[in-house]
């Protein structure tokens, strides 16, 4: 058998060969090949990425054909960083970068290097998700960012680079459902709107947490009119019971949406 390949047996009794290789300890699995020989390629390939810093992410030679990227770029950390990740996980000094292909790279903070270690990212149109308890994520939950959030208008990266999620260059600006930020006769204000068959405006208020707490309102009132549409409410975790109470009975809807309420019976 070639140096770093095991034989091994399927369900229904096929051979097939895994490659592993051992480095300063530590066992790294290469992966399964249905031919020995390219078991073999794998672990030499492998070798060569281990003993060789002039391979980097940058410039992976054209001969690395047996291992795929992800598994280069966890061999890259490993020989560079001293710590293995099986996913494909490259530390900076003061952050980390996520590849998802050789042209796509996302930058964290470290401090979630240990939730991206054991989380795959992917892809799917242009957000990123987490499989996790059998559901997939979008990771931009993590910063309270919701999933029907618009760029631009109710977050932002602040460096412009939409591939930086490290939580100094997300800036939250719409943090509740069904509020928007806008600006009227140059004063920043706050309108909120709820969808029904089409979008209703429910108000325009001073500060995020009204417009919030009216959404809230407009949402229970659409429901005592035989809405079964299943919402979701905002939580305001800065507010008492009490003062969110006296606020939920000062603020106002539009005249309008209770017409439109009233008028469906």
């Amino acid at each position: 058998m070639l140096p770093g390949v095991s034989q091994a047996r399927k369900k229904d009794n096929s051979i097939y060969y895994r490659a592993g290789i051992t480095c300063q300890g530590k066992h790294i699995s290469l992966g399964s090949y249905p031919r020995e020989a390219e078991a073999g390629q794998a672990y030499q390939d492998a070798g060569r990425i281990l003993n060789d810093p002039a391979i980097t992410l940058e410039h992976l030679p054209s001969f690395l054909t047996s291992l795929p990227f992800d598994k280069c770029v966890s061999l890259i950390n490993f020989r560079d960083n001293r710590m293995y990740f099986k996913n494909p996980i490259y530390l900076k000094s003061k952050y980390f970068l996520y590849y998802l292909s050789p042209q796509e790279e996302l930058k964290f903070d470290v401090d979630d290097l240990f939730y991206y270690s054991s989380h795959k990212l992917m892809r799917r149109g242009g957000h990123y998700f987490v499989s996790e308890y059998g559901m997939q994520t979008n990771i931009l939950s993590r910063y309270g960012i919701k999933n029907f959030a618009v760029p631009g208008r109710d977050y932002q990266f602040v460096n412009g680079d939409p591939s930086d999620f490290r939580y100094s260059n997300l800036l939250v600006i719409n943090p509740y459902y069904g509020v928007t930020r806008i600006t009227q006769k140059g004063i920043v204000c706050y309108q909120t709107k709820l969808h029904i068959r089409g979008s209703h405006v429910i108000g325009v208020y001073e500060t995020q947490e009204l417009a919030a707490i009216a959404y809230n309102k407009a949402v229970d009132l659409a429901w005592k009119h035989g809405i079964t549409k299943n919402y979701t409410t905002n939580y305001l975790t800065e507010l008492s019971h009490r003062e969110y109470a006296e606020l939920y009975t000062q603020v106002t809807v539009s005249p309008r949406f209770l017409e439109y309420l009233t008028s469906r019976h």
